[in-house]
C-alpha cells in the first residue's frame, strides 16, 4: 500500500519546500523504493498558463501537456519518475471538479460543503497522483502543500491531509513541516519563536509534526534544537538544521547526514537498504571544481526574478558540469538593448541565449540580441520566442522582408513570418483547433510532440532523425514564409511530422559555427546526471568562443 508525506511550510514562503520534498524524495529512490512527488497549490488559477512569471515565476510543462508549479522541475531533476498532469492541482481545479459534480447531480440534492465534499476531492486527486490501488502504485507519495500554514487559503488542504492521514492509519502517512528560523543581528541569536507559533497553529487543527527541517541561515545549535523540541512536541532527532548551501545539490546529503530518510522510513515501517549517496556527492565535486568559465548572456525580460528561468538555468548549470566547466549567467534585460549600445552590453559573452516569453515588451531587444549573435558569430541559442525573434530578425535583415514581425506583436505587420497557428495535433493524437478569439487559457500547444530532422544539419548532429521535447506556446512560424526564407540561406531543420511546423532554425555552419533557434523547451527535460544534449552542445560551443578569444 502507499504510503504519503505531507510537507508543509510556516513563518514564510519561499522557504524551499520543493528541493526539501524533492530531496528527500531523492533519499527515499536511493533506498530503492519507488517515489513520486505531488504538489497542492492554493490558488483559484485553474492552471498557472496565465500568470505572470512575477506572479508566479516558471512554469514548468510535462509530457502530457500540464502546466504546473516550477517545484516539478525540482522533482523531475532530483528523482526518476516523471512528472504528469495529476502530480500537481489548484485549488481552483478541486472546486471546478467539486461544481461540475453538483451541476451533474452527482450529490443528489446533498448541501455542498468544505467539509466532507471539497476535502474529500482533495483526498481523490492526491491518491490519483500517487496511483494509489493501482497497477501505477508508487511506495511513497510525497505530497507538498503549498502555502503557509495558518493562511486561510490552505486550510482546505491542510484539513484534507489531516483526514487523510487519519483514515490511512499512524504508519501510513508522516508529517514534515518546514519552518524558518531567523537571526536577528541586533540581539545576536537565532530565534525560535516563529517556529513555535507556527506549530501551534498546526497543532491547533489536529497535525502534529513528525520531524522540522529549521531554515536558517546557519546551522542551529543543539541547544536551540532541543528547546523547538520541547515547545513543539517533536522528539531532538527529529528538529533537522537546514543552513543555507551554495548548491541545491547538497541538500539531500545534509538531510540524510541528520537522519531524516531514517526517521520517515521508521514512521513509516518501511524496512529498506541503506540510501547511496555516491551520485549526489560526485555531482557536489563536479559542481565546485570546474576546469573554466563560459560566460553566457541570458536575455530576457523576467531578470529580476531568476525563478522565472528556473529550469533554463539549471540546464545551463547541468550543461557546465558535463563539460567540466562553470556555467556563468548573465541577466541582460533585453529593454536595455532597445535604445542602447548592443556592442558594448554583449560583447564580453561567449555565448547568447534568448529564452521563452511573451507579449511585446522588450521584444526589439530580442531581435538586437540575435542580430549581434548572427553578425559576430557568437553562439547563439533561441528558445521558443527566441527562435521566433531570430526568424523575424533574419527575415528582416538578410530575407529583405522589411518589417517583418509576428502577429502576437504586430497584428497588422505586411510580413506576418510568425503568426497564430490555428490547429495541431495534441499530445494524446486529437486534434486541436483556435483563432484569435479563443479563450488565452488552456489554449496553447503543450506537452511532448515528435518532430523529424534534416540530415547533415546541426540538429540532426544533436538529436539524430528526431527530436521528442515538451512544448508552451501559441505562435509558429508562418509555413508561407519558409520558402522565403530558405532561399535566403535559413535551415528550417526539423519540421513537426503531421503539420510540417517549424520546430528547429539554424544557420548553416560554414555561415555561423553556433546558431540554433528552437520552438519547443528543451530546459524541462535536463537532468544534472546528463545534462541535455542541446544545452550539452550549446555551453561546448561558449567554451570554444572563449578559447578562441583567450587564443
Amino acid at each position: 500500500m502507499t504510503k504519503f508525506v505531507f510537507v508543509t511550510g510556516g513563518v514564510v514562503s519561499s522557504l524551499g519546500k520543493g528541493i526539501a520534498a524533492a530531496s528527500l524524495a531523492a533519499l527515499l529512490e536511493s533506498r530503492g523504493l519507488k517515489v513520486t512527488l505531488i504538489k497542492l497549490d492554493p490558488y483559484l488559477n485553474v492552471d498557472p498558463g496565465t500568470m505572470s512569471p512575477m506572479q508566479h515565476g516558471e512554469v514548468f510543462v510535462t509530457d502530457d501537456g500540464a502546466e504546473t508549479d516550477l517545484d516539478l522541475g525540482h522533482y523531475e531533476r532530483f528523482i526518476t519518475t516523471r512528472m504528469k498532469k495529476t502530480n500537481n492541482f489548484t485549488t481552483g481545479q478541486i472546486y471546478m471538479s467539486v461544481l461540475e459534480k453538483e451541476r451533474r447531480g452527482d450529490y443528489l440534492g446533498k448541501t455542498v460543503q468544505v467539509i466532507p465534499h471539497v476535502t474529500n476531492e482533495i483526498q481523490d486527486f492526491v491518491k490519483r497522483g500517487a496511483g494509489y490501488n493501482s497497477p501505477d502504485a508508487v511506495d511513497v507519495a510525497i505530497v507538498e502543500i503549498g502555502g503557509t500554514v495558518g493562511d486561510i487559503e490552505s486550510l482546505p488542504f491542510l484539513e484534507a491531509v489531516r483526514q487523510m492521514s487519519l483514515r490511512l492509519g499512524p504508519n501510513n502517512a508522516a508529517f514534515v513541516h518546514l519552518t524558518y528560523v531567523p537571526w536577528i543581528a541586533a540581539a545576536g541569536e537565532l530565534k525560535t519563536k516563529p517556529t513555535q507559533h507556527t506549530v501551534q497553529k498546526m497543532r491547533e487543527i489536529g497535525i502534529q509534526p513528525d520531524a522540522l527541517l529549521c531554515r536558517a541561515d546557519r546551522p542551529i545549535p543543539d541547544d536551540e534544537r532541543e528547546k523547538i523540541s520541547l515547545f513543539t512536541n517533536v522528539a531532538q532527532w527529529g528538529v533537522i538544521s537546514m543552513p543555507d548551501v551554495d548548491t541545491i545539490y547538497k541538500v539531500p546529503r545534509v538531510l540524510h547526514e541528520q537522519g531524516l530518510d531514517g526517521l520517515i522510513c521508521d514512521k513509516l515501517r518501511l524496512n529498506t537498504p541503506p540510501a547511496n549517496l555516491k551520485r549526489w556527492d560526485d555531482l557536489v565535486y563536479e559542481t565546485q571544481h570546474p576546469q573554466g568559465v563560459v560566460r553566457i548572456a541570458m536575455v530576457g525580460k523576467y531578470v529580476e526574478l531568476s525563478d522565472s528561468y528556473k529550469s533554463v538555468n539549471e540546464a545551463l548549470r547541468h550543461a557546465g558540469m558535463k563539460n567540466h566547466v562553470k556555467s556563468e549567467i548573465t541577466y541582460v534585460d533585453s529593454e536595455t538593448l532597445e535604445s542602447g549600445d548592443v556592442a558594448a552590453q554583449l560583447g564580453q559573452f561567449d555565448a547568447i541565449l534568448v529564452p521563452g516569453g511573451f507579449g511585446k515588451r522588450g521584444v526589439e531587444g530580442k531581435i538586437a540580441a540575435a542580430c549581434y549573435a548572427r553578425e559576430h558569430g557568437v553562439p547563439y541559442l533561441g528558445i521558443c520566442l527566441g527562435m521566433q525573434v531570430a526568424t523575424i530578425e533574419f527575415a528582416r535583415h538578410v530575407a529583405g522582408l522589411t518589417h517583418a514581425n509576428s502577429t502576437e506583436f504586430e497584428p497588422q505587420t505586411p510580413h506576418p513570418v510568425i503568426a497564430l497557428i490555428d490547429e495541431w495535433q495534441d499530445a494524446d493524437g486529437s486534434i486541436q483547433k483556435r483563432d484569435a478569439n479563443s479563450d488565452l487559457g488552456g489554449t496553447m500547444r503543450l506537452g511532448a510532440q515528435s518532430s523529424d530532422v534534416a540530415p547533415g544539419t546541426l540538429a540532426h548532429a544533436i538529436y539524430g532523425d528526431v527530436v521528442t521535447e515538451r512544448h508552451r506556446h501559441r505562435y509558429e512560424a508562418n509555413t508561407q514564409y519558409l520558402d522565403r526564407l530558405r532561399a535566403a540561406g535559413l535551415v528550417i531543420s526539423a519540421l513537426t511530422q503531421r503539420e510540417h511546423l517549424t520546430e528547429m532554425v539554424e544557420l548553416p555552419q560554414d555561415a555561423h559555427p553556433w546558431y540554433v533557434g528552437v520552438q519547443f523547451h528543451p530546459e524541462f527535460k535536463s537532468t544534472p546526471w546528463d545534462g541535455h544534449p542541446l544545452f550539452n552542445a550549446f555551453v561546448k560551443a561558449g567554451l570554444t568562443q572563449h578559447q578562441s578569444k583567450k587564443g
